[in-house]
């Protein structure tokens, strides 16, 4: 019987109805999802080596004994790591693993077992080891016959690599024999030649049974056939955001023809000159608002670099064409401190400035929401309470949303709503790496605040560790002593029995006892949001000298008195993370510090990752590193990230390939919109069938 691309997996010879049950438990439903199950790696065994030989960094296969394996808890916690140690004839070397792959792996391993391991060789604490490796039992049968390169797989519990080469190996019997039909190409001719990858059936066959003497460029996913899945990933996601953004263009949105004067009055009347940064989006910004389509541009700066400042002159040009604008934001706090820049900016000039939130009274709530509706307001300031169903606007123009990776798509979509296609101004602090800005918001207009105002005062950033914790206190005291105040950051509310971490709670009490003679607040995400805003009120107020908390003091806390932030277990937070933590001090006129305080037993990685940001304070490069180091889904945020789950892409690695997928995609979307071209029918059906991520 002939096969075809979407027949299910039980009907493959040599599957059948049990194991095509645990397949699709793995997400293997069909015949392609079994073809794009690809390699997570290969081993070479040309590359074959012993113990004595290895160097960090290194891919390598080396056949090797077992001679112990055991497990022990992390630090005071319930947590296992589990080590696997071998030995060849020149020496051993421990494998780690920080997590069980399947139940039963280990139990698979006994002492004086012949085996295989594959990975990459890491240098931890002094020596070399594996961490997280491929282990084989070595079976004479399988050493015979196998290439010299040979595909590795994902295993999970039932399905061991061995066994999925197997299953692999039967439909590529098939497909090499032409017994599966409805492989049909979906790139179309044109984009196959000029960005030269090959057809989608050569690329199956050689992903799955390498050529022999490949071994580098397939382990370094630079073969011509990796390239063109990873082409092919990234092309669809592009599509995607390509009919996006036309779907966004065909619109129509408030003109806004008339130049603001008012705005060009604020800009002579600031005690200081715009950055050229800060000009440069002002005027990318104008230009999208006089366009008849809504203006979707995301304005991404550091801390500091004076986002508002732009989005309060952009917010003038709609006011003054009789237009209303939305500034949304993630806290009540941030939000008032918003409220206060706007009115003192745009009062003077007969504007009226509105704040609204979760927290009014219903007869204040029930004011200005009367005083929106009719248009007496030309600014609304507010949080996630702007969405709610009793805000009206009279004529809403404009919406700005401040540190828009807070808000979902949903609470945007229904903002968007409160008036006729309104043009949207997204704005953030976290630099955000070139390689996502074409992804996650590839549908976006991006422009680029990497300018700091002149006078800015560089903070100073040190690395210490445990060891000196007296040193660290003893700093402090100094400063409080001076009148200023201090942050003193944690990961975890409190005591964990699953981490071995200090926690807020716990050192808050400590603090209490080491620094007696100041005043010692406590802040996290358990508490209720009235308890947060009125200790963070407080410590503004300068009623408290010390300000413990875990990460709720990320976003948008202006203390300019507060001179110091010192965050233990710095390991623990990411690099994009730090740099936001950093930016709470330095606002001021106050020399400001922020002090990396390490945990025990932290890896030379970790080391040279918080070293970055003694070196740095340039956000852009410590976001490329942190995504380097974490990936995509960790640096964003796994429920805000937006980005499809690639099977081989990767965003740091393959940006060349990215960039040309972009280009291909938007090309074919700018020169046949409504794609009718014939060649272009296999894209229209893809695209259809995945229209629901077209928002």
């Amino acid at each position: 019987m002939s096969l075809y691309f979407d027949t299910p997996i039980q009907y493959l010879k040599g599957v059948g109805p049990k194991l095509g049950q645990i397949l699709r438990k793995k997400g293997i439903q069909t015949l392609e999802d079994l073809f794009q199950n690809y390699p997570r790696s290969y081993e070479d065994r040309r590359a074959a080596r012993n113990i004595a030989s290895l160097q960090p960094d290194e891919i390598v296969s080396i056949k090797a004994e077992i001679i112990n394996v055991s497990s022990f808890n992390l630090g005071r916690s319930r947590k296992k790591m589990f080590d696997v140690t071998v030995r060849d004839g020149s020496g051993l070397i421990h494998c780690k693993f920080f997590r069980v792959p399947y139940k039963g792996y280990f139990e698979r391993f006994q002492p004086q077992q012949q085996v295989r391991v594959i990975g990459k060789v890491t240098h931890y604490r002094g020596r070399i080891e594996f961490h997280h490796p491929d282990i084989q039992e070595i079976k004479s049968s399988d050493e015979e016959s196998q290439d010299e390169l040979i595909p590795i797989y994902s295993e999970t519990d039932g399905l061991t690599t061995t066994r999925w080469r197997k299953i692999v190996s039967k439909a590529m019997e098939s497909l090499n024999n032409d017994e599966i039909l409805g492989i049909d190409e979906k790139l179309p001719a044109w984009m196959l030649d000029r960005y030269q990858l090959p057809d989608l059936k050569k690329t199956l066959v050689s992903i799955h049974q390498p050529p022999k003497g490949s071994g580098e460029e397939y382990l370094n996913y630079r073969s011509p056939f990796h390239q063109r899945v990873i082409f092919e990933e990234f092309f669809w996601l592009e599509m995607l955001l390509a009919a996006k953004k036309q779907g966004v263009q065909k619109d129509k949105a408030p003109v806004f023809l008339k130049k603001s004067r008012f705005a060009e009055q604020l800009q002579k009347s600031l005690p200081f000159e715009l950055t050229g940064a800060q000009k440069r989006a002002l005027v990318e910004i104008n230009a999208d608002l006089t366009k008849s389509y809504p203006m979707h541009r995301l304005v991404q700066g550091d801390v500091g670099s004076g986002k508002t400042l732009v989005a309060i002159l952009s917010a003038l040009l709609a006011i003054e064409n009789g237009y209303q604008v939305a500034l949304m934001v993630p806290t009540e706090i941030l939000a008032q401190q918003h409220y206060v820049g706007a009115k003192k900016l745009l009062e003077p000039f007969g504007f009226r400035v509105g704040f609204i939130s979760g927290h009014l009274k219903t007869k204040e709530k029930r004011e200005v929401n009367e005083r929106i509706a009719s248009g007496e307001v030309h600014l609304v300031v507010g949080t996630h309470a702007l969405i709610q169903n009793t805000v009206n606007f009279n004529k809403l123009g404009l919406v700005i949303v401040d540190e828009q990776h807070r808000f979902g798509v949903e609470q945007r979509k229904k903002l968007k709503k409160k008036g006729e296609s309104p043009h949207f101004l997204l704005m953030t602090a976290t630099p955000i790496p070139r390689s996502l800005a074409m992804t996650v918001y590839g549908d976006l207009d991006v422009s680029i605040i990497d300018e700091m105002p002149k006078g800015r005062i560089p903070i100073l950033t040190r690395m210490t560790y445990q060891s000196k914790r007296d040193k660290v206190v003893g700093f402090v005291r100094d400063q409080l002593a001076k009148g200023r105040q201090a942050y003193v950051v944690y990961p975890l509310v409190e005591e964990s029995e699953k981490i071995d971490l200090k926690n807020a709670t716990d050192e808050f009490e400590k603090l209490k006892q080491e620094l007696p003679d100041f005043r010692i607040a406590l802040m996290h995400g358990k508490m209720k949001s009235d308890e947060k805003d009125q200790v963070m009120n407080q410590f503004r107020n300068h009623e408290y000298d010390v300000l413990v908390s875990t990460t709720v003091i990320e976003v948008g806390v202006d203390v300019p008195n507060a001179n110091i932030i010192w965050i233990e277990h710095a390991e623990r937070f990411g690099l994009s993370q730090l740099h936001q933590l950093r930016g709470r001090v330095g606002r001021g006129e106050h020399k400001s510090y922020c002090i990396l305080s390490l945990g025990h037993a932290v890896s030379e990685d970790s080391r040279a990752r918080i070293k970055l940001m003694e070196d740095t304070a340039d956000g852009f490069k410590i976001a490329e590193a942190d995504l380097e180091l974490r990936g995509p889904g960790e640096f964003l945020g796994s429920r805000q990230s937006g980005l499809p789950g690639f099977k081989m892409a990767n965003l740091v690695r393959d940006l060349p390939i990215l960039k040309q997928a972009r280009e291909a995609a938007f090309e074919v979307m700018r020169k046949d919109p409504n794609l009718s071209n014939y060649e272009h029918k296999a894209l229209k059906e893809e695209l259809l069938h995945n229209k629901d991520m077209i928002g």
